[in-house]
C-alpha cells in the first residue's frame, strides 16, 4: 500500500468522523420557531433554553467543522481528480 494510499484512506475516515459529528452538531441547535424543528419537539425545550454562551460555542464548532469537512471533502477530490492515488 503506497503513502498516498494512506494518506486517502485516513482523509475518508476523517470525512466520515466529521460529517457524524457535524450531523450531531446540527441538530443540538436550538429551534429559531415554527419550523421542522417543532414538529419534532424543539417547541417544548423552549422554555428550557440554552444560555447564550452555549449557543454561541455551539454555532463556532459547527462552522470549524464544517469548515473542516469541506476542507478534506475538496482534497479528496484533488487526489482523485489527479490521480494521485
Amino acid at each position: 500500500m503506497s503513502a498516498m494510499a494512506i494518506v486517502k484512506l485516513v482523509l475518508q475516515i476523517i470525512l466520515v468522523v466529521f460529517s457524524i459529528l457535524l450531523t450531531l452538531l446540527i441538530l443540538m441547535h436550538r429551534g429559531k420557531g415554527g419550523g421542522l424543528s417543532d414538529m419534532f419537539g424543539g417547541g417544548l425545550t423552549q422554555n428550557a433554553g440554552t444560555s447564550g454562551v452555549a449557543e454561541k460555542n455551539l454555532n463556532r464548532w459547527t462552522v470549524i467543522i464544517a469548515l473542516l469537512w469541506v476542507a478534506v471533502a475538496i482534497g479528496l477530490g484533488l487526489m482523485s481528480k489527479f490521480n494521485l492515488v
